[in-house]
C-alpha cells in the first residue's frame, strides 16, 4: 500500500505543477491539536475584526474529517501571482498584486477541479472537495505540515525558493497517500522589517497579526466606515495591501507568474488618480469586471479612495 501511495503522491504533485501550480505538499488529514488554542485565543481578542465568519465551524476548521468524511489527505498547492508590472501613476490609489488579473477564485477553482478529475481517472473513484480560500480551512497551517514553507512573522507563508506573492489551495481526499515532512524551521531570523514596516501596526508581535487593523482588513472586508484613527496611516491603498510582503528580504526570489490568467488589464494598471477619484459605477463594472476587486463593491471602493483623500 506505501508503494501505491507514493507512486499516487507522485502523479497528484506531477498533474499539479502540469496544470500551472507552483509547489505541492501532501500532509494527513487530521485534528490540529497545536492551533486550537491559538485560534481560541485570537478569536477572544477580536483579532478578526468583523469577519464574523472566522468564528464560525471552529471544529470544522481545525478538522478536515468534518469537511470530508472520511478524509485522509490534505493536498496543498501553491500558485505564483508575483508581476513586476506596476499601476502606471505612482500617485494613484493603489491596488494589491494579487488583485492585478482575474479573479484568483475562479482561476484557481478550475485548476483544483482538473485535479481532482485526474485523481478520479487516474487513481479510482475518489470523494473530495476543492477549497480556495472561502470554507473554514487554516490554508497556512496545512501548507506548512506540507513542507511548502513557514509561517512569517507577518503571518503569510513564505518559500525559500519564491518568497510569499502565491495564493495557497487544497483538495481534501478520502485517499492515502505519502505525506510529506512539515517544514519546522524558521528562516525569519532577527529580521523585523515587516513588523517594523506596518503603517497601523496590525503585526502586534512576531506572528501575532490583529486582522481588524490591517489595511486589506480595512479596505475588503470591512463594511462600516473606516475608523478615523487610521487617518494617514494607509499609504494610499484602496484595495489590499502588499507592504510586508515588499519589504520581505525572501521576495527577493520571487519571479513573475506565468499564469494568463493573471495578466494585468492595462485598462486597470493605466487609470490615474484623477479617474479613479471621479470614477463612476459604470467605469467600475468595466475596469473591474472578473477582477477580486468586484468583492468590495463600487460603494466599498468609492468610500476607501474617499477616505485616503479626505485626510
Amino acid at each position: 500500500m506505501f508503494n501505491n501511495s507514493a507512486k499516487y503522491s507522485q502523479m497528484i504533485k506531477n498533474e499539479a505543477l502540469r496544470l500551472g501550480f507552483m509547489a505541492c505538499g501532501i500532509s494527513k488529514a487530521e485534528f490540529l491539536v497545536e492551533e486550537a488554542p491559538r485560534l481560541e485565543n485570537w478569536l477572544n481578542n477580536n483579532h478578526h475584526g468583523e469577519m464574523g465568519y472566522m468564528a464560525n465551524h471552529f471544529d470544522k476548521r481545525l478538522d478536515p474529517r468534518l469537511l470530508v468524511d472520511d478524509a485522509k489527505s490534505v493536498v496543498s498547492l501553491t500558485l505564483n501571482y508575483f508581476t513586476e508590472k506596476q499601476q502606471s501613476d505612482i500617485s494613484a490609489p493603489k491596488i494589491s498584486k494579487y488583485a492585478y488579473g482575474t479573479d484568483y477564485h475562479s482561476v484557481i477553482k478550475e485548476k483544483l477541479k482538473e485535479l481532482l478529475a485526474f485523481i478520479n481517472d487516474n487513481i479510482g473513484e475518489v470523494a473530495g472537495r476543492c477549497f480556495v480560500d472561502s470554507a473554514p480551512v487554516m490554508d497556512k497551517v496545512w501548507a506548512q505540515k506540507s513542507g511548502l514553507g513557514w509561517r512569517g512573522k507577518n503571518s503569510n507563508l513564505i518559500s525559500k525558493d519564491a518568497g510569499s506573492f502565491f495564493f495557497l489551495a487544497e483538495l481534501i481526499i478520502d485517499l492515502d497517500l505519502a505525506y510529506d515532512t512539515p517544514f519546522v524551521a524558521d528562516h525569519c531570523g532577527s529580521c523585523t522589517r515587516c513588523i517594523d514596516a506596518c503603517p497601523t501596526d496590525a503585526i502586534m508581535a512576531p506572528y501575532v497579526v490583529d486582522g481588524s487593523k490591517c489595511i486589506s482588513y480595512l479596505t475588503i472586508e470591512l463594511k462600516n466606515e473606516i475608523p478615523i484613527e487610521f487617518k494617514g496611516k494607509m499609504e494610499n491603498w484602496m484595495f489590499g495591501c502588499d507592504i510586508c510582503q515588499d519589504v520581505c528580504p525572501w521576495n527577493r526570489f520571487a519571479t513573475p507568474h506565468n499564469e494568463p490568467a493573471f495578466t494585468p488589464a492595462l485598462e486597470l494598471l493605466n487609470l490615474n488618480k484623477t479617474e479613479l477619484i471621479e470614477m463612476t459605477d459604470e467605469v467600475f463594472k468595466q475596469v473591474f469586471k472578473g477582477s477580486a476587486v468586484k468583492r468590495t463593491k463600487f460603494t466599498g471602493l468609492k468610500r476607501n479612495i474617499d477616505f485616503l483623500r479626505e485626510y
